[in-house]
C-alpha cells in the first residue's frame, strides 16, 4: 500500500515514463538520447533475470547496427570472454557458439552460460561474417581469472619469445603452492603466513608493457591483437594479486581494487581499439550506476559507472534495470547450484515498489532534469540488487540499498514481472523452481 505522499511521485512517474510494448521501436528514443555517445553502460538488477539479458542484447543490437557500436565489454572473466571474441571475429577453432562459451566453468556459469547470451553470440558472428570493417568484438572486464591469465601470458610468450618466456615463468613460480587455490594465496600473504607475489607480477606486468611497441610489430595487426590480449592478462594478474590480498581485510578495498582494473581495462581496450571506437559495456547496476548516489559511496566505495562518467562525462550513457516480481536464477550460496528462486514483491516505499504502482507493466524512463519524474524522485529510496546469490529470508539487509536514482542513471527500464534466466546447463534444483508463498508486507 503506497504512503499519501507516494500518490503524488507515482503520478509524475506515469506522466513520464514510455510504455514499452515489444515492438520494433520501442527504444528509438533511448537511441535518439544516446546521440553521440562512446560508452553506454547497460546495468541489471540481478545476475539470472531473462529480460534483462534479452533487452540488454536487443539496445546492444541496434547500438551496434545503427551507431557503430564496435565492442562489447562484460562483467567476465578476460580469457573466456576473449574466447567468444575469437569464435565471433572467425579467428577460433570452436564449431559453434555453446562450444566458445565453454570456458565460463567456475561459479556462477549461468551467468554467461545461458540461453540469451547463447542467443546473442549467434548474432555477432553472423553480424561480422561478411564484414571486413567495423567488426565488433566482445571482451571481459572482471579479475577473477588469475590463473587461466597467468597461462594465457606464458603460452603467448612460449611462441614469440622462449627467453621471456623462462623468465615470466619464473616469476609466476611463486603461486605453485597455492595449486588452483587463489583465495588460500589471499588468505596466507594478507596474515604474513607466507610473502606475497606482488613484486614478481609487477616486474611481469612492467617488462611487458615495456616490449609492447616491439613484439607489437613483429606481424602487424593480427600480432598486435595477439599481444594486447597477453598484456591485459599480464595487467589482470598483477590486479588480481592485489585483489586477492585485499580481500581478507575491509570489504571497500577489495570492491574498489576490483572496479578500478574494470575501469583500467575499458580504457586500455578503447585505447586498442582507436580513437573512433564505441563501447557497449553490460555489468550489474551496482557496478554500472554512479556508487556516489548510493549507500556505496557514502561508505567511500566506488564503481566502473562513476569512474566512466568522471573520465568521459558526456560521451557516458548509464542505463538501469528494475522488477517488482516474478522469478530469478541464482543461488543460496557461493559455488551452489543454479536454483530458480521467487523474487518477493518490492519493499513499500522501493523505487520498484513506485513503479509497480503505476500498472504500467513495462517502461522506460528518462531522468533527465527537465522531465516531471525526476524531480518527484529526488530523495533516496531504496533498491534493490541481486547479485548471483539470493537471500529472500534476509531480503531487506541482504539485497536493499538506498539510492537517488536520477544521479544513479540517465535512464531506466522497469519490467514489473520478469522470468529467469534458463542456464546451458539444468539443475534439478532449476528444474524445480521454489514453491510460490504468500510473502509478509516487511521483513
Amino acid at each position: 500500500m503506497l504512503a499519501k505522499q507516494d500518490n503524488a511521485v507515482v503520478s509524475a512517474i506515469r506522466r513520464s515514463a514510455y510504455p514499452l510494448m515489444g515492438g520494433s521501436t520501442d527504444f528509438d528514443s533511448l537511441l535518439k538520447a544516446i546521440g553521440d555517445s562512446r560508452f553506454v553502460l547497460i546495468g541489471e538488477a540481478s545476475h539470472g533475470t531473462h529480460e534483462f539479458y534479452r533487452l540488454r542484447a536487443q539496445i546492444t543490437k541496434r547500438l551496434i547496427s545503427e551507431k557503430e557500436f564496435n565492442a562489447v565489454a562484460v562483467e567476465a572473466d578476460w580469457p573466456d570472454a576473449y574466447r567468444i571474441n575469437q569464435y565471433v571475429l572467425f579467428e577460433s577453432d570452436d564449431e559453434d557458439a555453446i562450444e566458445a562459451l565453454s570456458g565460463f566453468q567456475r561459479f556462477p556459469a549461468w551467468m554467461w552460460r545461458n540461453a540469451d547470451v547463447l542467443d546473442f553470440v549467434g548474432w555477432l558472428r553472423n553480424y561480422n561474417e561478411h564484414r571486413h570493417s567495423h567488426r565488433v568484438g566482445f571482451y571481459g572486464l572482471d579479475l577473477y581469472s588469475l590463473l587461466a591469465s597467468i597461462r594465457a601470458v606464458l603460452d603467448f610468450l612460449d611462441k614469440v619469445d622462449p627467453e621471456a618466456a623462462r623468465r615470466a615463468r619464473s616469476r609466476y613460480a611463486c603461486f605453485d603452492n597455492f595449486g588452483e587455490d587463489t583465495q588460500a594465496y589471499g588468505y596466507a600473504t594478507s596474515f604474513g603466513l607466507n610473502k606475497s607475489c606482488e613484486d614478481e607480477v609487477i616486474s611481469q606486468w612492467m617488462e611487458m608493457h615495456r616490449r609492447a611497441g616491439d613484439l607489437a610489430r613483429r606481424d602487424g595487426q593480427v600480432a598486435r591483437d595477439a599481444f594486447f590480449f597477453a598484456e591485459q592478462n599480464a595487467r589482470l594478474v598483477k590486479n588480481a594479486e592485489e585483489y586477492y590480498r585485499a580481500m581478507f581485510h575491509e570489504r571497500v578495498s577489495s570492491w574498489n581494487l576490483r572496479d578500478n582494473h574494470m575501469a583500467e581495462t575499458l580504457h586500455a581496450l578503447m585505447h586498442h581499439l582507436g580513437p573512433k571506437s564505441k563501447v557497449v559495456v553490460w555489468a550489474h547496476n551496482s557496478h554500472l550506476g554512479d556508487a556516489r548516489a548510493t549507500e556505496m559511496g557514502q561508505r567511500g566505495e566506488l564503481n566502473l559507472g562513476q569512474l566512466v562518467r568522471q573520465r568521459y562525462g558526456r560521451e557516458a550513457t548509464l542505463v538501469g534495470f528494475t522488477t517488482h516480481t516474478g522469478t530469478v536464477t541464482a543461488a543460496s550460496g557461493w559455488d551452489r547450484p543454479a536454483e530458480r528462486k521467487q523474487v518477493r514483491p518490492a519493499l513499500p516505499g522501493s523505487y520498484e515498489a513506485l513503479f509497480h504502482a503505476t500498472g504500467v507493466p513495462s517502461f522506460l524512463l528518462r531522468l533527465s532534469k527537465k522531465e516531471e519524474a525526476t524531480a518527484a524522485l529526488r530523495e533516496p529510496r531504496l533498491e534493490r540488487a541481486i547479485g548471483v546469490i539470493y537471500l529472500p529470508q534476509s531480503e531487506r539487509a541482504s539485497h536493499y540499498f538506498h539510492a537517488l536514482l536520477p544521479e544513479q542513471f540517465d535512464f531506466v527500464l522497469h519490467y514489473d514481472e520478469t522470468r529467469a534466466v534458463e542456464p546451458l546447463e539444468r539443475t534439478s534444483a532449476w528444474e524445480t523452481g521454489e514453491v510460490a508463498e504468500t510473502y509478509p508486507s516487511m521483513l
